[in-house]
């Protein structure tokens, strides 16, 4: 699972500020195999603080962009990456890529919110359901909301529960939760 907080929503002008991941292996949440990072700041918007609480200066240790995407990639290797509305956090990640001539990310990827279509559990619930909808819906506290990894752990809490609804009506693939757009956020 994977989450990045941004001074924005536009991966052209907008620049990231956190990364976190949580990384699940056999049903199981691996908290030793996270990783979080801080970015320094050259772009900053002050309205979105308010979001995510990153200042320009603060007590977080922040690390220059290339290192910490370098950092991020030797973390994740070859992993699935799942993020909730991964798209986005995707196209940052490229943007990012794209910025020091790295290449594209290569992962496989999954969205939560398809994940959780497939799975039909709450045919209720409109098209994009927000990452607190679906805490709220599945019982699972919101403790540090906002944060890269925070965020990266609620959805791994949720990717779990759904995936263990989903098995309840069939045997589950990894393609089978892939989006009908398989490569997902790339530019």
């Amino acid at each position: 699972m994977f989450d990045t907080e941004t001074t924005g929503l536009n991966p052209k002008v907008d620049r990231i500020l956190s990364i976190g991941t949580v990384a699940i292996e056999h049903k199981v949440i691996k908290i030793s195999d996270s990783f979080e990072c801080y970015i320094s700041q050259d772009i900053f918007n002050h309205e979105s603080v308010k979001i995510h609480g990153l200042l320009k200066t603060g007590p977080h240790k922040k690390m220059e962009e290339k290192d910490a995407i370098v950092l991020f990639l030797n973390h994740i290797q070859n992993a699935v990456l799942i993020a909730h509305h991964a798209a986005f956090d995707i196209a940052m990640i490229q943007a990012a890529l794209k910025r020091m001539g790295l290449g594209k990310l290569k992962n496989k990827v999954l969205d939560l919110g398809h994940v959780y279509k497939k799975a039909e559990i709450n045919r209720s619930l409109k098209a994009h359901v927000s990452l607190d909808e679906l805490a709220e819906q599945f019982n699972i506290p919101q403790h540090d909301r906002h944060t890269a990894s925070g965020d990266a752990y609620i959805t791994s809490l949720l990717f779990l529960k759904i995936i263990a609804k989903y098995q309840q009506k069939k045997e589950i693939h990894l393609h089978d939760l892939q989006s009908p757009v398989s490569n997902i956020g790339f530019m």
